[in-house]
């Protein structure tokens, strides 16, 4: 956990570990989410070559997306510059429309998988993986559809709370990408999986992106917003 420190009027003092900080070996700044010592959340901006920062080699042992490198950076006394007021970056306009667009990102990845898929079937597949190729498109859909149907929403509503709409999203579109990594498993089989790196690295990567998602948790509190609704949900 870091703590924001005052340090003078226009600084803070950064204190504590950070994990998840992706391409930290290669950035010149960042800016990293703390606690004041109020215990409200803040964002501060750090320049990670200065005295007092030490960027590690701990935190990621996963071979799914091993190219971010997110490992965990220490923070002793460190300068920063606060970024906003506390609270500002949870309770900003946008927000859940950046989650929602996290979703988009979890299904590009899918589409990637569903796309080699389909090349790999070859020019005659038989029934079976012409069956998992159609679940494949089916699941697809389905998730293009939410994605269009958040964006436009969003679009039309660009300060509204999208809570609900983003959580849908992503619990649609990690759903999809399960569903997708199986189906795609069980048609090709384990050749390219051993044999070809571009696909065994998107099989990879994908099951620990959508570990982004706070799986049930996620959908508990969609279920709660749900119910708050004032109108049916699921009106066409």
């Amino acid at each position: 956990m870091l703590v924001e420190q005052t340090r003078s009027s226009s600084t803070v003092s950064l204190r504590g570990r950070k994990a998840w900080c992706s391409g930290a070996h290669i950035a010149t700044h960042a800016i990293v989410s703390c606690w004041n010592a109020a215990g409200e959340p803040c964002l501060a901006a750090v320049a990670l070559d200065q005295p007092g920062v030490t960027i590690t080699d701990d935190g990621w042992h996963a071979v799914g997306m091993a190219a971010t490198r997110s490992v965990d950076v220490c923070f002793d006394e460190a300068e920063a510059i606060p970024v906003g007021r506390p609270g500002d970056y949870v309770g900003r306009p946008g927000f859940w429309q950046g989650g929602a667009g996290i979703a988009a990102c979890w299904y590009g990845g899918t589409q990637g998988i569903a796309e080699m898929t389909r090349k790999a079937c070859g020019s005659r597949p038989d029934a079976h993986r012409l069956a998992h190729l159609g679940a494949i498109d089916v699941a697809l859909a389905s998730a293009a559809a939410v994605l269009r149907e958040t964006a436009a929403w969003i679009d039309a509503h660009p300060v509204a709370d999208a809570q609900l709409r983003a959580t849908r999203a992503r619990s649609v579109c990690e759903g999809i990408a399960t569903t997708v990594i199986a189906h795609a498993g069980r048609a090709l089989g384990a050749a390219p999986l051993c044999r070809d790196a571009r696909f065994a690295r998107a099989m990879a990567d994908l099951p620990v992106f959508i570990r982004q998602s706070h799986a049930e948790r996620d959908l508990a509190t969609l279920g709660g917003l749900l119910l708050d609704a004032e109108e049916a949900p699921w009106t066409l």
